[in-house]
């Protein structure tokens, strides 16, 4: 097991991060928080409002708003711990505020500070969980974007997260995510090796770390739960620091922030792709030192053993430079997209077949599969691409495994400027 490094003392600090506000003309408030913010497409040109920060000998901050006069004026920030707001009792206090779409939730840190508290620490989110209380968003980066951006659902409001503080050889290099919990999590490369840097959505901050046990790239990831898989990819070997493909898997426990080993696979494999299906994790094709893979295998972690199924994708086109497998579990259904024709299929497990479902509404045969997100997003399908027009479009659709044809749903038509070309796309659950 490897032992992850104790939470950064400014993860301990209760203190707020710097924040400004904006008003809409419609008075809606948008965020600017630590530069992120969370806007509406089509929203009016918003007015700044001005929020001050103050801080006590104890070095608890709290936010306190103030318009232009009060500041000339020398008018003090009045504390936003409001009295007159009638206790509840703890438990159900929470219950109620777990309710609340996450999306809102940056709005509890102008109620009181126990609210900004029981956000920041993450508590929330534990009794979301323990109520089965889940909500999905989509986090996304993009060719030419410095930032990454996150997305609900719906697609109707997006957050800027904060930069991130790394070197230009993380920033311009490839970058693999995924998500596990509250955390995401992106791989890559900075000027002193491989890093991973994560983002953690209760304390909206990027921290570094904690490094897999064996750093590796091109690598296929799955998420179930609060934990995320990793398999497979390519890095440099101990020993002779050599570059070579892997067959050894790991785990993240995003709770105690520690990888732990997993059994070696049956292959070698990189440029592959996971998922999470029947309390299995599956990791598919790919390649080694041989060429291209069509088998998948998965880790039973009941056994704690890998089992191969052969042939799985042996009826795919082998296309050059082509992205991994483009794969995605709704209702432990398995799904696919063809990156060289645009066809959607779905697993026959019975068989070890894949029937076809009709075509993709975006163009994944123009890049070979790289440049577009191919996800779960609860019991939907999401597709993000270019579609006719070479305008990018967000699609999703509850799939039907015994349908001849798929009806998608166009959710967003570039209304969010999204990118082109996607990098990396992760969703998270919590």
């Amino acid at each position: 097991m490897f032992t992850g490094k104790e939470r950064e003392k400014e993860e301990r600090s209760k203190g707020f991060n710097e924040c400004c506000y904006s008003t809409s003309n419609n008075g809606g408030l948008n965020r600017n928080y630590s530069n992120g913010n969370w806007v509406s497409p089509g929203s009016p040109q918003p007015e700044k409002m001005r929020i001050c920060e103050t801080s006590s000998g104890l070095s608890q901050k709290w936010l306190g708003f103030s318009t232009s006069d009060d500041v000339s004026s020398g008018v003090e920030p009045q504390d936003a711990d409001y009295c007159y707001i009638p206790s509840l009792d703890y438990e159900l206090e929470g219950l109620i505020l777990a309710r609340v779409p996450r999306s809102e939730y940056w709005k509890l840190c102008f109620v009181n500070k126990r609210y900004l508290t029981l956000m920041k620490s993450g508590d929330l989110f534990h009794i979301r969980r323990k109520n089965g209380i889940k909500e999905s968003s989509v986090f996304m980066s993009g060719i030419g974007e410095s930032s990454w951006w996150a997305f609900d659902r719906e697609f109707k409001s997006q957050q800027k997260l904060p930069n991130l503080q790394t070197d230009i050889c993380f920033a311009s290099g490839d970058k693999e995510s995924f998500c596990a919990g509250t955390h995401l999590l992106v791989s890559g490369n900075e000027y002193e090796g491989p890093v991973i840097w994560r983002y953690e959505l209760a304390m909206n901050k990027w921290f570094k770390g904690p490094s897999m046990i064996t750093p590796r790239c091109l690598f296929a990831s799955a998420m179930c739960g609060t934990f995320a898989f990793v398999a497979g990819g390519v890095g440099k070997d101990s020993n002779s620091l050599d570059c070579v493909v892997f067959d050894t898997a790991e785990k993240y426990d995003p709770e105690r922030k520690i990888w732990e080993s997993l059994p070696r696979m049956k292959m070698k494999r990189k440029l592959c792709s996971g998922c999470y299906m029947d309390n299995k994790f599956y990791v598919i094709g790919g390649q080694n030192e041989d060429g291209e893979l069509t088998c998948g295998e998965f880790l039973d972690e009941g056994t704690n053993r890998w089992e191969l199924i052969p042939d799985m994708l042996k009826d795919d086109p082998v296309l050059s430079c082509h992205s991994p497998p483009l794969v995605a579990v709704v209702n432990n259904e398995l799904y696919a997209l063809e990156a060289s024709s645009n066809k959607l299929k779905v697993y026959v497990k019975s068989s070890n077949t894949w029937r076809q479902l009709g075509l993709a509404p975006v163009r994944a045969d123009s890049s070979r599969g790289w440049g577009v997100a191919f996800k779960s997003l609860g019991d939907e399908l999401l597709v993000i691409g270019a579609s006719s027009g070479n305008c990018v479009a967000v699609y999703t659709c509850c799939p039907d495994p015994d349908a001849y044809e798929l009806r998608w749903r166009l959710v967003n038509s570039d209304r969010n400027r999204l990118s082109q070309f996607i990098l990396n796309c992760s969703v998270m659950v919590a």
